[in-house]
């Protein structure tokens, strides 16, 4: 009788929770530092990083067949946001639309896919620059506010306090559906819970932020709460539509960047619209 042969033992990864804290834990000291005691262009530089990586998954979701247009869509979200950063200049922005405008018409004459995809390869040409470099131009924009990098803290208390609590209330009280058709585990008790914690969150960052007053933080805790949550929702309709069940994988246990700024994207234009307009700072 032979003896049986021994199997090498199997190895073991890091649970998926395991996985995303030691994805995430290394890079918060670098970018609080960045966010608050960085010079001036790095953060913004940073963010156009993000942009860059976004708008390549975005393009990847929906016009997979052609990594030419993945670059265009990443090439044009930073070109976007980077006129919307550094150059604050109108005719700057005209001009880079029209590029954006006539490259995409170009791409798409000399695609060779069949027609009927043509609408959606046009589509999403325009479409991505403004979805991932319009959108996440504004957490860069919040760092201009008084005092330097405050205004972002606050930001992500919102959308990801909004997103974390809305996903407890959500798990424990949760019975009537949000949006089945699209996210089928939210609920309407979840959402109500996310949006409390907005305001709460805002009412916290308040005392540290002299141009918040307790009336501020509650209306912009609503606004960018809510604003939060319709863009984590249009993550989810953009990814069921496409098949894919993250963005992208640059982050283990997250998945793509879009994946984790998806309520991001929404809630930074929302606080610096509220800052800016409203609030005066």
């Amino acid at each position: 009788m032979t003896d049986a042969i021994e199997q090498p033992p199997i190895k073991k990864g890091l649970s998926g929770t395991a996985l995303r804290v030691a994805t995430v834990v290394p890079l918060i000291p670098i970018i609080l530092w960045m966010m608050f005691a960085g010079p001036d262009w790095l953060w913004p530089s940073f963010v156009l990083v993000a942009i860059a990586v976004g708008g390549y998954e975005l393009m990847a979701m929906k016009v997979p067949s052609s990594r030419g247009l993945r670059a265009w869509g990443s090439v044009t979200s930073v070109l976007f946001g980077y006129t919307i950063l550094f150059l604050d200049d109108a005719a700057a922005l005209y001009g880079v639309v029209l590029l954006i405008i006539l490259g995409s018409m170009a791409w798409s004459l000399l695609q060779e896919d069949p027609l009927h995809n043509a609408s959606v390869r046009v589509g999403w040409l325009l479409g991505t620059p403004i979805y991932v470099g319009g959108t996440l131009s504004a957490v860069a924009l919040v760092r201009n506010f008084d005092p330097t990098g405050a205004w972002v803290l606050l930001t992500m208390v919102l959308a990801w306090g909004s997103d974390t609590s809305a996903y407890f209330v959500g798990r424990k009280y949760g019975k009537t559906k949000l949006a089945p058709r699209i996210s089928p585990k939210k609920t309407l008790e979840g959402s109500a819970g996310g949006l409390a914690a907005s305001v709460v969150g805002a009412m916290i960052m308040s005392f540290f932020l002299p141009g918040l007053t307790a009336l501020d933080a509650i209306a912009l805790g609503v606004l960018a709460g809510a604003a939060g949550q319709a863009g984590d929702l249009m993550m989810s309709v953009l990814k069921r539509s496409s098949g894919v069940k993250d963005s992208g994988g640059i982050l283990p246990g997250h998945g793509g960047i879009l994946d984790r700024v998806d309520a991001l994207a929404f809630t930074a234009p929302a606080t610096w619209a509220y800052g800016h307009f409203i609030a005066g700072i």
